[in-house]
């Protein structure tokens, strides 16, 4: 994007949106934003470490908006409605959709673009931490925080390298990944979550021909035949041979083509997400014993079967997971970890998205969870804005305990904690699931505290 003025904002609060204002900050330009979750006195650290940048922080009523503002920044959830929208039009201020600039990003660097319905914040991830181990000093654009960076005090989703390397996690939920040009993509997986499977496949498609090298997982037969030219990694296929997987506690043990790695992450699915990283990193020409040695070292992603405590003999986990195939991969990986009974806490992110994988969500648990697991469901999560309620987390959790599963439906998502108390078993996990609430980090923590 051309700026020569100030760049606002709006909805400043978003993962996308704030790692762009943070790059964008970081680069010396003049940046300003605004956030509904602000005005209401929600999420109040990342607001902290916005401003600690320098960008400042104004109340989403349009008056951000004024004659120093060159660009307005507006994600998919603003509304034409909004007054920032309002003003920027009275003024004659661009206005562009935030893909535009993650764009501009993505064909300008030398950039490693990762997609796929699942892992992609975890890979993305750790292509980075390799890379930067390997003094390469790349950039990070991703939608999870990694906990590196926010030890250092960062928001942790973005960051501007000293190189032209920029790693960038490639949403697809909105299609705009079709404009995206990187010199290495790399595709994951491809599952039903935002859109249906032939949509997604279509996108997926025009988005691995844009790529100049091109990786794809070859366990997932829809991603492995997007393009013809694909170089394919997996557990079993690939130049790079997986062996000796162990598992221990919260940690994972293996070996590739003989060098030996340790991961600080339970699951099969991390491995396959530290195969695909290091196959990226070892393409660039960094040494598998070097990647090792970073991964050995990786913190990993907030919120990303991060381990809140401990109480009582039972271990309470914090994880994004949101769509049908990481609600399973993560209920796998918590019975595999302790063997002892799982309660699955999760809140759906919105109404939309849990009509449209309903049966998908229930089949999820209804696999995951066994006779002695419990799934524990607030209402559905509201963001605001126009949406049809015509479906409720009770529905889900009626359909799951006819199929077998003990499910627990709560209209007041406050009255969780003390519920599990008396549930909760020595030996056992209480998961909590779900995305775009940042509140769910709390609600972890308050089930520890009432343990």
């Amino acid at each position: 994007m051309e700026n020569t003025g100030k760049i606002h904002f709006s909805g400043i609060g978003g993962v996308g949106m704030s790692a762009l204002a943070q790059l964008s900050a970081m680069e010396g330009k003049a940046v300003t934003g605004s956030d509904r979750d602000f005005d209401r006195g929600r999420n109040l650290e990342l607001r902290t470490k916005l401003q600690a940048l320098g960008i400042e922080i104004f109340p989403q009523d349009g008056s951000a908006v004024c004659a120093d503002t060159a660009e307005l920044a507006v994600s998919t959830a603003i509304e034409d409605s909004n007054p920032e929208i309002t003003a920027a039009k009275a003024l004659g201020v661009k206005i562009f959709h935030r893909s535009e600039l993650l764009a501009s990003y993505v064909n300008r660097f030398n950039t490693i673009a990762v997609a796929g319905t699942s892992g992609k914040s975890t890979v993305v991830t750790m292509i980075f931490e390799i890379l930067e181990f390997a003094g390469r000093r790349p950039g990070l654009i991703t939608g999870g925080a990694l906990i590196s960076l926010m030890e250092r005090g960062m928001v942790g989703n973005a960051f501007r390298g000293k190189s032209d390397l920029l790693v960038v996690e490639a949403d697809e939920s909105d299609g705009t990944i079709t404009r995206y040009k990187p010199k290495i993509g790399v595709l994951l997986n491809i599952t039903k979550d935002h859109k249906d499977l032939e949509e997604l496949k279509s996108i997926f498609g025009v988005f691995a021909g844009n790529c100049g090298k091109f990786y794809a997982n070859a366990e997932d037969p829809s991603a492995a035949v997007l393009n013809p030219k694909a170089e394919l990694f997996g557990l079993n296929t690939g130049k790079y041979k997986v062996s000796d997987i162990s598992f221990s506690g919260f940690s994972s043990s293996f070996r590739v083509n003989g060098v030996p790695f340790k991961l600080p992450a339970p699951g099969l699915y991390n491995i396959e997400n530290a195969l695909a990283a290091l196959t990226v990193a070892a393409g660039l020409g960094v040494a598998l014993d070097k990647c090792a040695s970073a991964l050995e070292n990786y913190k990993g992603v907030d919120r990303r079967f991060r381990i809140t405590g401990e109480k009582r003999g039972v271990t309470v986990i914090d994880d994004y997971a949101h769509n049908p195939a990481k609600i399973s991969a993560v209920l796998k990986a918590a019975r595999a970890a302790r063997g002892g009974p799982v309660i699955a806490v999760y809140q759906p992110h919105g109404f939309t998205p849990a009509r449209h994988l309903k049966n998908e969500l229930i089949e999820s648990f209804v696999s995951g969870l066994n006779k002695e697991d419990i799934l524990v469901m607030p209402e559905i999560y509201y963001a605001g804005g126009t949406v049809s309620k015509t479906i409720s987390s009770k529905n889900l959790t009626d359909e799951v305990s006819k199929r077998g599963v003990k499910a627990l439906f709560f209209e007041r998502r406050e009255d969780i904690p003390a519920a599990l108390v008396p549930l909760a078993k020595p030996g056992g996990i209480i998961i909590v699931m779900g995305a775009r609430d940042v509140t769910l980090s709390d609600l972890a923590r308050d089930i520890l505290k009432a343990l």
